[in-house]
């Protein structure tokens, strides 16, 4: 393949791992066989772009260089699972995302390397976020991003979030494990800020990004009802959804008496006619808190 792109754009370079960084001149691609290559600019137009881009991805040369194992995983995604690629046990996804230009995403690789027990490897979508493959330890504590999280605020005053995914075995379907990474975080961070996430915190936004405008009106308006304006009740019902259902709990995060704030859910569910001490019933109440009122 590439000796006939070259036939097209003679510009055509393959990056050699001995040089220090990719030069600015030129735009660059990741081929199927894992190859780094570039095209200076010049010789390219924006249909060129997109027509090369629809069967190479993007290379941004503000990521580091893949080391062989990151290149590994990297095929193994991109041909969802065919190539072979052994697995230490249990493996699982984690999105990450800094803010940008805060830190290289050299010195942030290296600093997450003192926070793990072995090596983690790190596929980059840009200069500040990516998915981080994080090995199972038989026998050792599962890893706090809470902990990673205060560690790099207080060494490095960075701000990260993460979406942690579940552990799997196996690469079967690990293209689509990597997508539904990557959406669900987009979905979440675009709403919450929460600083560390579990996928199961991203399915509500998931389910709520797939609706319309139209469906966003309506299930604010007929959920919600009367009290889609009323801050006051959709703060009770953020915090009760919160501390679990759990009226003790909820009281005292509120600063209220156990009776007012029973006196309260029963009002709202005299008006609306959902009772949010029931499970299935405070779910579809959360989820229309989640819509973004209509503007």
């Amino acid at each position: 393949m590439i000796d006939n792109l070259k036939k097209i754009y003679p510009s055509l370079i393959v990056y050699q791992e001995e040089n220090q960084g990719l030069d600015q001149r030129y735009n660059w691609f990741r081929t199927e066989a894992g190859e780094i290559i570039g095209i200076e600019k010049g010789e390219l137009c924006p249909k060129d772009l997109s027509v090369l881009a629809a069967f190479m991805a993007p290379y941004r040369s503000d990521a580091p260089v893949l080391t062989p194992d990151e290149q590994k995983w990297r095929n193994a995604i991109d041909s969802d699972g065919a190539d072979p690629l052994e697995t230490a046990g249990a493996y699982r996804f984690v999105y990450f995302s800094i803010k940008e230009n805060q830190i290289s995403p050299e010195l942030f690789k290296d600093a997450l390397a003192e926070l793990f027990p072995g090596n983690v490897p790190i596929l980059w979508e840009n200069g500040h976020e990516g998915i981080l493959i994080e090995q199972e330890s038989v026998g050792s504590d599962s890893i706090s991003y809470e902990d990673i999280i205060n560690i790099l605020m207080s060494d490095l005053y960075i701000k990260i979030h993460f979406l942690v995914g579940p552990f799997r075995t196996g690469m079967e379907q690990v293209s689509r494990y990597h997508a539904f990474m990557l959406t669900a975080a987009k979905a979440i961070f675009a709403e919450s800020n929460k600083a560390v996430a579990n996928l199961s915190d991203a399915v509500p936004y998931l389910l709520i990004d797939q609706a319309n405008a139209d469906h966003h009106r309506s299930i604010r308006e007929m959920i919600l009802q009367n009290y889609a304006d009323d801050e006051e009740t959709l703060r009770m019902i953020e915090v009760f959804t919160k501390y679990n259902l759990n009226v003790s709990e909820t009281a005292k995060a509120l600063h209220l008496h156990r009776n007012s704030l029973q006196y309260r859910l029963d009002r709202f569910a005299e008006n609306t006619g959902i009772d949010i001490r029931k499970f299935h019933q405070a779910m579809a109440v959360y989820l229309a808190l989640l819509v973004k009122p209509a503007r």
